[in-house]
């Protein structure tokens, strides 16, 4: 593996240094200010996140995630990822600023490589040019859904439409007015093979039967799009919904999970490194025992343990968008799972450094890291819980010859 970026992956991310310099990060201390002062609804869109994404359409930074020439930006996994490192660092405003957010990018991603041309034109279009939100309806509350065999959301043929019953929750967007459809994965043959039984459809939000119930928070946090709870009492859609065809959900899950997985992962070093900027920033500017905080020994440590975390974990994950690229998801199976234990857990142990040394203001709201803390604890369980990845990385391990 050539470990140098590409000279386009590098022209991207110097345009996007600037951009967040320039833009992005005013903005963020703009929207934190109101908050502090007059109160946002964070699930909903503030003025200035518009204004961001006008911005990143004029200045070409827009869709870069999706490896597609026509659509996108054509970059491959390894040559976005650094991309999505940087735009980690502002979670809360870049990823969606520049049209890169999840989980629309994985709905695109799915629409991109499944869609029909109806699909495309109703659904694919609107998103890739930044006119509506989407949301993915797959983890549901009465069953442990990181099992996917014990989904119980039906989706069920009568005539020309398919009927989709139950309740999802965690569905990121869905709490927001400009989430305009969803893509739900159930249950449409229960006796067919494990793999088989799944499909994918498209919910428009505002078909009959649709019923955000609420907004479920995380941490306490209320997050821009909500992590909704969603019922779908009986929901009728055309049969032109579904997508890929009946059966294939098991099969369109495994290709937008790989590259979401990159994306995820290189967002939480971007934290991670947010994170260690900020501890070494307070270390340096505070005194305790007659000497800086950053001179003290254990600090010290925390900031060199910090560094080569950050550097393994990132070198991990580069590795894996390689595979992806060069040979298929399939052979990246393993790695895609090491990285997304890896990852989040490299950023929440930075991130646990840097609030120790911050002392009470670290637990407060009055810097970023108590918000990615909760970030971060949930990537462990979100797309995936730990064990689930550690199992698959054992099992791979265990039955090579």
């Amino acid at each position: 593996m050539d470990f140098s970026h590409s000279s386009r992956s590098l022209h991207y991310q110097e345009r996007l240094n600037a951009f967040m310099d320039d833009h992005v990060r005013p903005a963020e201390t703009a929207i934190e200010a109101r908050r502090r002062t007059e109160g946002v609804d964070p699930t909903e869109a503030p003025l200035e996140l518009h204004e961001l994404k006008r911005l990143a359409r004029a200045e070409g930074l827009w869709n870069l995630f999706l490896p597609d020439d026509e659509y996108g930006a054509g970059l491959s996994n390894t040559d976005y990822a650094p991309l999505a490192e940087i735009m980690g660092q502002v979670i809360e405003l870049a990823p969606e600023a520049t049209n890169c957010s999840a989980p629309d990018t994985g709905n695109m991603e799915v629409l991109h490589l499944f869609g029909t041309p109806e699909q495309k034109e109703r659904w694919l279009i609107p998103l890739l040019e930044g006119e509506i939100r989407s949301n993915f309806g797959m983890t549901e509350p009465a069953v442990a859904s990181s099992d996917p065999r014990n989904l119980q959301c039906s989706i069920t043929r009568d005539g020309n439409d398919y009927i989709v019953s139950g309740t999802k929750w965690w569905s990121t967007g869905a709490a927001t007015k400009d989430s305009k459809v969803a893509i739900v994965m159930g249950v449409t043959d229960p006796d067919a093979p494990p793999k088989a039984r799944y499909s994918m459809i498209l919910v428009p939000m505002d078909a009959e039967g649709v019923e955000v119930v609420r907004d479920v928070p995380v941490f306490g946090y209320h997050h821009r799009g909500g992590h909704a709870e969603v019922r779908y009492n009986d929901v009728r859609v055309p049969a032109s919904n579904i997508i890929a065809g009946p059966g294939e959900g098991y099969m369109i899950a495994q290709a937008r999970l790989g590259p979401g997985r990159i994306h995820h992962c290189m967002r939480a070093i971007g934290q991670a490194e947010r994170a260690l900027a900020l501890m070494i920033e307070r270390a340096k500017a505070r005194e305790a025992f007659g000497k800086r905080v950053a001179d003290q020994g254990v600090v010290q440590e925390w900031i060199a343990e910090s560094r080569w975390r950050i550097d393994q974990a990132r070198l991990l994950v580069l590795h894996t968008a390689w595979l992806i690229d060069t040979q298929g998801n399939r052979a990246a199976r393993r790695d895609v799972s090491a990285i997304k234990v890896v990852a989040p857990n490299t950023a929440l142990w930075v991130i646990d450094k840097a609030i120790q040394v911050h002392g009470g203001m670290g637990v407060s709201d009055d810097t970023p890291l108590a918000a990615m803390w909760a970030n971060m604890r949930t990537l462990r369980i979100a797309d995936g819980p730990d064990e689930v990845h550690t199992m698959v990385v054992a099992r791979r391990e265990i039955g090579r010859d």
